[in-house]
Protein backbone atom coordinates (compact mmCIF):
# COMPACT_ATOMS: atom_id res chain seq x y z
CA UNK A 1 0.00 0.00 0.00
CA UNK A 2 3.07 2.45 0.61
CA UNK A 3 4.66 1.30 -2.43
CA UNK A 4 1.31 2.55 -4.23
CA UNK A 5 0.82 5.56 -2.50
CA UNK A 6 4.47 6.58 -3.10
CA UNK A 7 3.67 5.80 -6.91
CA UNK A 8 0.67 7.91 -7.25
CA UNK A 9 2.32 10.95 -5.25
CA UNK A 10 5.25 10.77 -8.00
CA UNK A 11 2.35 10.85 -10.94
CA UNK A 12 0.05 13.81 -9.42
CA UNK A 13 1.91 14.89 -6.92
CA UNK A 14 2.34 14.19 -3.04
CA UNK A 15 -0.47 17.33 -2.02
CA UNK A 16 -3.15 15.68 -4.88
CA UNK A 17 -3.06 12.05 -2.92
CA UNK A 18 -5.31 11.37 -0.24
CA UNK A 19 -5.53 8.17 1.46
CA UNK A 20 -7.87 6.25 3.87
CA UNK A 21 -8.87 8.50 6.85
CA UNK A 22 -7.80 11.86 4.80
CA UNK A 23 -10.42 11.88 2.20
CA UNK A 24 -13.06 13.76 2.83
CA UNK A 25 -16.78 12.04 3.23
CA UNK A 26 -18.03 13.31 -0.06
CA UNK A 27 -16.13 11.22 -1.96
CA UNK A 28 -17.43 8.37 -0.82
CA UNK A 29 -20.77 8.63 -3.08
CA UNK A 30 -22.87 10.68 -5.49
CA UNK A 31 -26.67 12.16 -4.80
CA UNK A 32 -28.33 8.28 -5.21
CA UNK A 33 -30.54 7.93 -2.48
CA UNK A 34 -30.24 4.05 -2.30
CA UNK A 35 -26.16 3.57 -3.12
CA UNK A 36 -24.11 2.96 -0.50
CA UNK A 37 -20.96 5.09 0.27
CA UNK A 38 -17.92 3.62 0.44
CA UNK A 39 -14.87 5.63 0.88
CA UNK A 40 -11.91 4.82 -1.47
CA UNK A 41 -7.79 3.44 -0.39
CA UNK A 42 -7.42 6.57 -2.59
CA UNK A 43 -8.25 10.09 -3.68
CA UNK A 44 -6.04 11.27 -6.63
CA UNK A 45 -6.21 14.97 -8.19
CA UNK A 46 -4.62 15.05 -11.14
CA UNK A 47 -4.21 18.00 -13.91
CA UNK A 48 -3.13 16.75 -16.70
CA UNK A 49 -4.42 13.81 -19.28
CA UNK A 50 -0.78 12.51 -18.76
CA UNK A 51 -1.17 12.47 -15.17
CA UNK A 52 -4.57 10.41 -15.62
CA UNK A 53 -2.34 7.99 -17.85
CA UNK A 54 0.34 7.46 -14.80
CA UNK A 55 -1.99 6.63 -12.60
CA UNK A 56 -4.09 4.29 -14.74
CA UNK A 57 -0.78 1.80 -15.15
CA UNK A 58 0.03 2.23 -11.76
CA UNK A 59 -3.59 1.06 -11.37
CA UNK A 60 -3.60 -1.86 -13.94
CA UNK A 61 -0.52 -3.14 -12.62
CA UNK A 62 -1.80 -3.69 -9.29
CA UNK A 63 -5.79 -4.54 -10.38
CA UNK A 64 -6.25 -1.91 -8.68
CA UNK A 65 -10.19 -0.75 -9.53
CA UNK A 66 -10.69 3.20 -10.41
CA UNK A 67 -13.56 5.15 -10.33
CA UNK A 68 -13.82 8.51 -11.89
CA UNK A 69 -15.60 11.78 -10.34
CA UNK A 70 -16.83 14.79 -11.12
CA UNK A 71 -18.65 16.78 -8.89
CA UNK A 72 -20.26 13.97 -7.64
CA UNK A 73 -24.22 15.53 -8.66
CA UNK A 74 -25.12 11.83 -10.16
CA UNK A 75 -28.32 9.87 -9.21
CA UNK A 76 -27.41 5.75 -10.04
CA UNK A 77 -24.19 5.64 -7.23
CA UNK A 78 -21.98 5.61 -10.90
CA UNK A 79 -19.20 7.40 -8.87
CA UNK A 80 -19.14 4.93 -5.80
CA UNK A 81 -15.56 3.37 -5.39
CA UNK A 82 -14.47 0.15 -4.81
CA UNK A 83 -13.07 -0.58 -1.73
CA UNK A 84 -9.28 -0.86 -1.88
CA UNK A 85 -10.16 1.08 -5.37
CA UNK A 86 -8.18 4.61 -6.40
CA UNK A 87 -11.20 7.65 -6.72
CA UNK A 88 -9.95 10.26 -9.93
CA UNK A 89 -11.53 13.44 -8.94
CA UNK A 90 -11.18 15.88 -12.33
CA UNK A 91 -11.45 18.77 -9.65
CA UNK A 92 -8.47 20.12 -11.12
CA UNK A 93 -9.16 19.60 -14.80
CA UNK A 94 -11.40 22.31 -15.33
CA UNK A 95 -10.27 24.44 -17.74
CA UNK A 96 -12.28 25.56 -20.89
CA UNK A 97 -9.94 25.54 -23.53
CA UNK A 98 -11.71 27.25 -26.10
CA UNK A 99 -14.23 28.50 -27.65
CA UNK A 100 -14.44 28.34 -31.10
CA UNK A 101 -17.25 31.03 -32.36
CA UNK A 102 -16.54 29.99 -35.85
CA UNK A 103 -17.22 26.67 -35.50
CA UNK A 104 -19.57 27.07 -32.79
CA UNK A 105 -17.42 24.34 -30.26
CA UNK A 106 -15.91 24.22 -27.00
CA UNK A 107 -13.56 22.17 -26.18
CA UNK A 108 -13.13 21.57 -22.60
CA UNK A 109 -11.19 19.48 -19.38
CA UNK A 110 -13.49 17.26 -17.46
CA UNK A 111 -13.86 19.04 -14.54
CA UNK A 112 -15.80 22.53 -16.24
CA UNK A 113 -19.33 22.73 -14.70
CA UNK A 114 -22.47 23.11 -17.23
CA UNK A 115 -22.82 26.86 -15.78
CA UNK A 116 -18.80 27.81 -15.64
CA UNK A 117 -19.48 26.70 -19.61
CA UNK A 118 -22.95 28.35 -20.77
CA UNK A 119 -21.56 31.38 -18.77
CA UNK A 120 -18.61 31.59 -21.30
CA UNK A 121 -20.24 30.57 -24.13
CA UNK A 122 -22.07 33.39 -23.63
CA UNK A 123 -19.48 36.23 -24.09
CA UNK A 124 -19.79 35.02 -27.64
CA UNK A 125 -23.62 34.77 -27.93
CA UNK A 126 -24.19 31.32 -27.92
CA UNK A 127 -25.15 28.49 -25.22
CA UNK A 128 -24.57 24.59 -24.45
CA UNK A 129 -28.01 23.39 -24.42
CA UNK A 130 -27.93 20.79 -22.00
CA UNK A 131 -29.42 22.39 -19.20
CA UNK A 132 -29.70 19.56 -15.84
CA UNK A 133 -31.26 20.42 -12.20
CA UNK A 134 -27.92 20.55 -11.38
CA UNK A 135 -26.01 23.59 -12.54
CA UNK A 136 -23.01 22.38 -11.19
CA UNK A 137 -22.81 19.13 -12.99
CA UNK A 138 -19.62 18.62 -14.73
CA UNK A 139 -19.11 17.88 -18.26
CA UNK A 140 -17.06 14.67 -17.49
CA UNK A 141 -19.96 13.37 -15.24
CA UNK A 142 -23.01 14.27 -17.88
CA UNK A 143 -20.72 12.48 -20.73
CA UNK A 144 -20.13 9.34 -18.50
CA UNK A 145 -24.43 9.11 -18.31
CA UNK A 146 -25.56 10.69 -21.37
CA UNK A 147 -27.45 13.39 -19.66
CA UNK A 148 -30.52 15.11 -20.91
CA UNK A 149 -32.25 17.61 -18.99
CA UNK A 150 -35.39 19.74 -20.42
CA UNK A 151 -33.88 21.43 -23.14
CA UNK A 152 -33.70 17.98 -24.89
CA UNK A 153 -36.82 18.16 -26.69
CA UNK A 154 -35.64 20.47 -28.82
CA UNK A 155 -31.92 20.29 -28.22
CA UNK A 156 -31.01 16.69 -27.85
CA UNK A 157 -29.05 15.41 -25.12
CA UNK A 158 -25.02 15.20 -24.15
CA UNK A 159 -24.59 12.89 -27.33
CA UNK A 160 -26.17 15.46 -29.73
CA UNK A 161 -23.55 17.73 -28.46
CA UNK A 162 -20.07 16.09 -27.99
CA UNK A 163 -18.49 16.18 -31.12
CA UNK A 164 -14.50 14.61 -29.77
CA UNK A 165 -13.27 13.31 -26.81
CA UNK A 166 -9.66 12.74 -25.73
CA UNK A 167 -9.70 9.48 -22.99
CA UNK A 168 -7.31 7.43 -21.59
CA UNK A 169 -7.30 3.87 -21.98
CA UNK A 170 -7.18 1.47 -18.84
CA UNK A 171 -3.73 0.56 -20.02
CA UNK A 172 -2.45 4.19 -19.87
CA UNK A 173 -2.90 4.82 -23.66
CA UNK A 174 -3.96 7.96 -24.86
CA UNK A 175 -6.74 8.06 -27.35
CA UNK A 176 -9.08 10.92 -29.30
CA UNK A 177 -12.16 10.22 -31.45
CA UNK A 178 -14.16 13.19 -33.35
CA UNK A 179 -12.44 16.33 -34.20
CA UNK A 180 -14.25 19.86 -34.88
CA UNK A 181 -16.50 18.42 -37.42
CA UNK A 182 -20.77 17.73 -37.36
CA UNK A 183 -20.31 15.03 -39.19
CA UNK A 184 -18.20 12.05 -40.06
CA UNK A 185 -18.06 8.69 -41.91
CA UNK A 186 -14.47 7.48 -40.81
CA UNK A 187 -14.80 4.03 -39.04
CA UNK A 188 -15.85 3.32 -35.70
CA UNK A 189 -17.11 6.31 -34.18
CA UNK A 190 -15.16 6.01 -30.48
CA UNK A 191 -16.35 9.21 -29.34
CA UNK A 192 -19.97 7.97 -29.16
CA UNK A 193 -19.31 4.92 -27.36
CA UNK A 194 -17.71 6.62 -24.69
CA UNK A 195 -21.31 8.65 -24.44
CA UNK A 196 -22.80 6.83 -21.53
CA UNK A 197 -20.39 4.33 -20.63
CA UNK A 198 -20.45 5.79 -17.18
CA UNK A 199 -16.79 5.25 -16.50
CA UNK A 200 -16.33 1.85 -17.71
CA UNK A 201 -14.37 1.60 -20.63
CA UNK A 202 -12.00 5.16 -20.42
CA UNK A 203 -11.37 8.35 -18.88
CA UNK A 204 -12.35 11.21 -20.62
CA UNK A 205 -9.93 14.28 -20.23
CA UNK A 206 -11.07 16.45 -23.15
CA UNK A 207 -14.32 16.78 -25.16
CA UNK A 208 -15.20 19.34 -28.10
CA UNK A 209 -18.76 19.92 -27.93
CA UNK A 210 -21.27 21.56 -29.88
CA UNK A 211 -22.25 25.15 -28.73
CA UNK A 212 -25.73 26.88 -30.01
CA UNK A 213 -26.77 30.20 -31.03
CA UNK A 214 -28.36 32.22 -27.81
CA UNK A 215 -31.68 32.92 -27.72
CA UNK A 216 -32.18 36.33 -27.26
CA UNK A 217 -36.23 36.14 -26.02
CA UNK A 218 -38.02 33.56 -23.94
CA UNK A 219 -41.32 33.14 -22.37
CA UNK A 220 -42.95 30.67 -20.33
CA UNK A 221 -46.48 29.40 -20.73
CA UNK A 222 -48.22 27.22 -18.21
CA UNK A 223 -51.01 24.80 -18.93
CA UNK A 224 -53.72 23.24 -16.31
CA UNK A 225 -55.65 20.42 -16.70
CA UNK A 226 -57.76 18.60 -14.93
CA UNK A 227 -56.60 15.05 -15.52
CA UNK A 228 -53.33 13.75 -16.58
CA UNK A 229 -54.54 11.75 -19.53
CA UNK A 230 -55.17 15.58 -20.84
CA UNK A 231 -52.12 16.32 -20.27
CA UNK A 232 -50.00 13.96 -22.55
CA UNK A 233 -53.16 13.89 -25.09
CA UNK A 234 -51.84 17.29 -25.80
CA UNK A 235 -48.02 16.50 -26.01
CA UNK A 236 -47.58 14.97 -29.65
CA UNK A 237 -49.35 17.32 -31.21
CA UNK A 238 -47.29 20.36 -29.56
CA UNK A 239 -44.36 18.87 -29.68
CA UNK A 240 -44.74 17.79 -33.42
CA UNK A 241 -46.32 21.21 -34.47
CA UNK A 242 -43.21 22.61 -35.71
CA UNK A 243 -43.35 25.07 -32.94
CA UNK A 244 -40.34 23.37 -31.41
CA UNK A 245 -40.35 24.20 -27.61
CA UNK A 246 -37.52 24.53 -25.89
CA UNK A 247 -38.88 22.97 -23.39
CA UNK A 248 -42.16 20.64 -22.35
CA UNK A 249 -42.51 19.69 -18.51
CA UNK A 250 -45.05 17.79 -16.84
CA UNK A 251 -46.18 17.87 -13.49
CA UNK A 252 -48.23 16.46 -11.45
CA UNK A 253 -50.61 17.69 -8.48
CA UNK A 254 -48.34 16.99 -5.75
CA UNK A 255 -45.08 17.83 -7.24
CA UNK A 256 -46.21 20.90 -7.89
CA UNK A 257 -47.50 21.69 -4.33
CA UNK A 258 -44.75 20.82 -3.09
CA UNK A 259 -42.56 22.68 -5.93
CA UNK A 260 -44.73 26.20 -5.09
CA UNK A 261 -44.30 25.74 -1.49
CA UNK A 262 -40.84 24.70 -1.04
CA UNK A 263 -39.87 27.89 -3.41
CA UNK A 264 -42.53 30.00 -2.25
CA UNK A 265 -43.23 30.32 -6.06
CA UNK A 266 -46.71 32.65 -6.66
CA UNK A 267 -47.43 30.85 -9.43
CA UNK A 268 -50.29 33.44 -11.00
CA UNK A 269 -53.09 30.33 -10.99
CA UNK A 270 -56.54 31.32 -9.78
CA UNK A 271 -57.57 29.16 -6.58
CA UNK A 272 -60.80 28.20 -8.76
CA UNK A 273 -58.85 26.74 -11.13
CA UNK A 274 -55.63 24.96 -8.50
CA UNK A 275 -58.49 23.26 -7.16
CA UNK A 276 -59.69 21.32 -10.45
CA UNK A 277 -56.15 20.85 -12.10
CA UNK A 278 -54.70 17.29 -11.54
CA UNK A 279 -51.93 18.18 -13.98
CA UNK A 280 -49.76 20.77 -15.47
CA UNK A 281 -47.66 21.17 -18.74
CA UNK A 282 -44.84 23.87 -18.67
CA UNK A 283 -43.64 24.92 -21.92
CA UNK A 284 -40.72 27.15 -22.31
CA UNK A 285 -40.43 29.06 -25.57
CA UNK A 286 -37.37 30.62 -27.17
CA UNK A 287 -36.81 32.96 -30.18
CA UNK A 288 -34.55 35.22 -31.74
CA UNK A 289 -37.40 37.84 -32.81
CA UNK A 290 -40.23 39.19 -30.21
CA UNK A 291 -42.41 38.78 -33.43
CA UNK A 292 -41.75 35.25 -33.72
CA UNK A 293 -42.18 34.82 -29.97
CA UNK A 294 -45.43 36.42 -29.42
CA UNK A 295 -46.64 34.22 -32.33
CA UNK A 296 -45.83 31.16 -30.95
CA UNK A 297 -47.18 31.92 -27.73
CA UNK A 298 -50.89 32.43 -29.08
CA UNK A 299 -50.27 29.36 -31.09
CA UNK A 300 -49.56 27.46 -28.04
CA UNK A 301 -52.28 28.88 -26.18
CA UNK A 302 -54.61 28.22 -28.79
CA UNK A 303 -53.63 24.22 -29.19
CA UNK A 304 -53.32 23.89 -25.74
CA UNK A 305 -56.99 24.77 -25.19
CA UNK A 306 -57.80 22.86 -28.16
CA UNK A 307 -56.52 19.80 -26.77
CA UNK A 308 -57.86 20.56 -23.10
CA UNK A 309 -56.45 22.54 -20.76
CA UNK A 310 -58.52 24.34 -18.07
CA UNK A 311 -56.76 27.40 -18.57
CA UNK A 312 -53.55 28.59 -20.31
CA UNK A 313 -51.13 31.42 -18.44
CA UNK A 314 -48.19 33.24 -19.56
CA UNK A 315 -46.08 33.50 -16.61
CA UNK A 316 -44.58 37.12 -15.53
CA UNK A 317 -40.68 36.40 -16.21
CA UNK A 318 -39.87 36.46 -12.48
CA UNK A 319 -42.30 33.58 -12.01
CA UNK A 320 -41.39 31.88 -15.18
CA UNK A 321 -37.43 31.87 -14.21
CA UNK A 322 -38.72 30.88 -10.18
CA UNK A 323 -40.74 27.88 -11.68
CA UNK A 324 -38.45 26.92 -14.30
CA UNK A 325 -35.64 26.73 -11.50
CA UNK A 326 -37.84 24.93 -8.97
CA UNK A 327 -38.54 22.61 -11.59
CA UNK A 328 -34.96 21.91 -12.07
CA UNK A 329 -34.05 21.02 -8.76
CA UNK A 330 -37.65 19.23 -8.55
CA UNK A 331 -35.13 16.13 -7.15
CA UNK A 332 -33.60 17.32 -4.18
CA UNK A 333 -37.76 19.15 -2.97
CA UNK A 334 -38.28 15.42 -3.55
CA UNK A 335 -35.43 14.48 -1.19
CA UNK A 336 -36.06 16.73 1.75
CA UNK A 337 -39.41 15.54 1.64
CA UNK A 338 -38.15 12.05 2.24
CA UNK A 339 -38.11 10.38 -1.12
CA UNK A 340 -36.98 6.71 -0.65
CA UNK A 341 -35.89 6.53 -4.18
CA UNK A 342 -36.25 7.87 -8.07
CA UNK A 343 -36.55 6.40 -11.27
CA UNK A 344 -36.21 7.90 -14.37
CA UNK A 345 -37.87 5.36 -16.64
CA UNK A 346 -38.64 6.58 -20.51
CA UNK A 347 -41.04 5.57 -22.93
CA UNK A 348 -42.53 6.79 -26.47
CA UNK A 349 -43.67 10.27 -25.74
CA UNK A 350 -47.23 8.96 -26.73
CA UNK A 351 -47.14 5.87 -23.86
CA UNK A 352 -46.76 8.32 -20.92
CA UNK A 353 -49.97 8.39 -19.71
CA UNK A 354 -49.77 4.49 -19.76
CA UNK A 355 -47.01 4.95 -17.76
CA UNK A 356 -48.71 6.61 -15.06
CA UNK A 357 -51.37 4.42 -14.96
CA UNK A 358 -49.51 1.50 -14.27
CA UNK A 359 -47.18 3.72 -11.42
CA UNK A 360 -50.24 4.37 -10.14
CA UNK A 361 -51.51 0.74 -9.77
CA UNK A 362 -48.28 -0.14 -8.39
CA UNK A 363 -48.55 2.33 -5.58
CA UNK A 364 -51.85 1.89 -5.14
CA UNK A 365 -51.54 -2.27 -4.95
CA UNK A 366 -48.16 -1.43 -2.26
CA UNK A 367 -49.58 1.20 -0.07
CA UNK A 368 -46.71 3.64 -1.17
CA UNK A 369 -46.66 7.18 -2.79
CA UNK A 370 -45.53 8.08 -6.48
CA UNK A 371 -45.52 11.29 -7.60
CA UNK A 372 -43.23 13.40 -9.71
CA UNK A 373 -42.64 15.37 -12.49
CA UNK A 374 -41.53 14.54 -16.13
CA UNK A 375 -40.03 15.94 -19.51
CA UNK A 376 -42.89 15.17 -21.40
CA UNK A 377 -41.80 16.18 -24.49
CA UNK A 378 -39.08 13.34 -24.98
CA UNK A 379 -41.23 10.43 -22.69
CA UNK A 380 -38.98 10.72 -19.91
CA UNK A 381 -40.57 10.68 -16.38
CA UNK A 382 -38.73 11.41 -13.43
CA UNK A 383 -41.12 9.82 -10.11
CA UNK A 384 -40.61 9.77 -6.46
CA UNK A 385 -41.23 6.74 -4.97
CA UNK A 386 -42.39 7.10 -0.81
CA UNK A 387 -42.11 3.53 0.82
CA UNK A 388 -39.78 2.92 3.65
CA UNK A 389 -40.35 -0.95 3.42
CA UNK A 390 -37.42 -2.34 0.82
CA UNK A 391 -39.19 -5.05 0.11
CA UNK A 392 -42.57 -3.16 -1.18
CA UNK A 393 -39.99 -0.69 -2.80
CA UNK A 394 -38.67 -3.73 -4.56
CA UNK A 395 -42.33 -4.41 -5.79
CA UNK A 396 -42.69 -0.70 -6.84
CA UNK A 397 -39.83 -0.65 -9.29
CA UNK A 398 -40.30 -3.90 -10.52
CA UNK A 399 -43.65 -2.77 -12.01
CA UNK A 400 -42.55 0.62 -12.99
CA UNK A 401 -39.69 -0.70 -15.09
CA UNK A 402 -41.83 -3.21 -16.53
CA UNK A 403 -44.76 -1.19 -17.73
CA UNK A 404 -41.96 1.11 -19.05
CA UNK A 405 -40.19 -1.85 -21.24
CA UNK A 406 -43.46 -3.25 -22.07
CA UNK A 407 -44.23 0.16 -23.96
CA UNK A 408 -41.24 0.13 -25.67
CA UNK A 409 -39.14 2.33 -23.18
CA UNK A 410 -35.93 1.55 -20.91
CA UNK A 411 -34.64 1.53 -17.66
CA UNK A 412 -32.83 4.62 -17.51
CA UNK A 413 -33.36 7.66 -19.61
CA UNK A 414 -30.53 10.08 -18.45
CA UNK A 415 -29.44 9.14 -15.27
CA UNK A 416 -27.60 6.35 -15.69
CA UNK A 417 -27.79 2.57 -14.68
CA UNK A 418 -24.83 2.79 -12.05
CA UNK A 419 -24.82 0.69 -8.93
CA UNK A 420 -28.05 1.66 -7.73
CA UNK A 421 -30.03 0.23 -11.09
CA UNK A 422 -27.77 -2.23 -12.11
CA UNK A 423 -29.78 -5.36 -11.19
CA UNK A 424 -33.48 -4.26 -12.67
CA UNK A 425 -31.25 -3.66 -15.99
CA UNK A 426 -29.26 -6.60 -15.98
CA UNK A 427 -32.86 -8.80 -15.43
CA UNK A 428 -34.83 -7.18 -18.35
CA UNK A 429 -31.65 -6.57 -20.96
CA UNK A 430 -31.40 -8.88 -24.09
CA UNK A 431 -28.66 -11.19 -22.82
CA UNK A 432 -27.05 -11.06 -26.08
CA UNK A 433 -27.09 -7.59 -26.03
CA UNK A 434 -25.08 -7.76 -22.74
CA UNK A 435 -22.77 -10.42 -23.50
CA UNK A 436 -21.87 -7.99 -26.29
CA UNK A 437 -21.44 -5.07 -24.05
CA UNK A 438 -19.29 -7.21 -22.06
CA UNK A 439 -17.03 -7.95 -25.13
CA UNK A 440 -16.91 -4.57 -25.66
CA UNK A 441 -15.94 -3.49 -21.86
CA UNK A 442 -13.23 -6.33 -22.30
CA UNK A 443 -11.46 -4.88 -25.40
CA UNK A 444 -11.39 -1.29 -23.48
CA UNK A 445 -10.34 -2.72 -20.47
CA UNK A 446 -9.24 -6.55 -20.43
CA UNK A 447 -7.89 -6.05 -16.40
CA UNK A 448 -11.22 -5.31 -15.44
CA UNK A 449 -10.23 -2.18 -13.37
CA UNK A 450 -12.45 0.58 -14.50
CA UNK A 451 -15.18 1.20 -12.52
CA UNK A 452 -15.94 -2.25 -11.70
CA UNK A 453 -19.63 -3.31 -10.11
CA UNK A 454 -20.96 -0.45 -12.24
CA UNK A 455 -23.72 -0.91 -15.33
CA UNK A 456 -22.73 -4.95 -15.44
CA UNK A 457 -21.24 -7.33 -13.23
Amino acid sequence: MADTEALLADAVGARHVLAGAEIPPEYAGDESLTAVPQTPAYLVRPAAAAEVADVLRIAGGAGIPVTARGSGTGMSGGCVPRPGGITVSFERMNRILEVDAVNHVAVVQPGVTLDQLDHEAAKSGLHYPVRLGAPTASIGGTIATNAGGMHAVRHGVTRHHVLAVEAVLASGEIVRGGGKYVKTSTGYDLAQLLVGSEGTLALVTEATLRLRPRARHSTTVLAAFASAEDVFRSVPPLAGGGLEPAALEYVDLLAMAAIADDQKTGLGVPASVRLTALGYLLVVLESRSVTRLQEDVEAVGEQLLEHGAVDVFVLPAATARRLVEARERAFWTAKAAGADDIVDVVVPRGELHGLLAAAQAAAEDTGSLVTGCGHAGDGNVHLSVFQPDPVRRDEVLRRLFRAGLERGGAVSGEHGIGRAKKSYFLESEDPARVELMHRIKHAFDPGGILNPGVLLD
